[in-house]
């Protein structure tokens, strides 16, 4: 499932129904965010496909980012089983982020 996240309580409310979900906190003048983010969402949909997904736009939602702990554009937080699992900001290798998503993907779904 695809969401957008608006306030912390959509963030909390898909939290709390998603075994895995991952977070992209972006800024739309952010040249990386812009190029990466549709390589993120053809890696959720291909890859994994049973893992929720959303964005949240970091600029205009700059409490909610801050209040995550995200001070830079991009970045994805992972989470599997409600627990944040790692996190990734900047300069980030959509292969990299695949395989360690795919370990735990894989013991969840697998």
């Amino acid at each position: 499932m695809k969401a957008t996240i608006r306030s912390q309580g959509d963030l909390e409310q898909i939290s709390a129904v998603s075994p895995a979900l991952l977070l992209y906190f972006y800024n739309d003048s952010c040249a990386p965010c812009v190029a990466l983010r549709p390589k993120v969402e053809a890696m959720m949909m291909e890859d994994f496909p049973k893992m929720d997904y959303a964005w949240i736009n970091a600029a205009q939602f700059s409490e909610l980012a801050a209040s995550n702990g995200v001070f830079a554009s991009p970045t994805i937080v992972v989470f599997f089983d409600g627990k944040e699992n790692f996190r990734v900001s900047k300069y980030i290798s959509i292969d990299e982020l695949a395989g360690r998503m795919g370990r735990y993907y894989g013991m969840l779904f697998g």
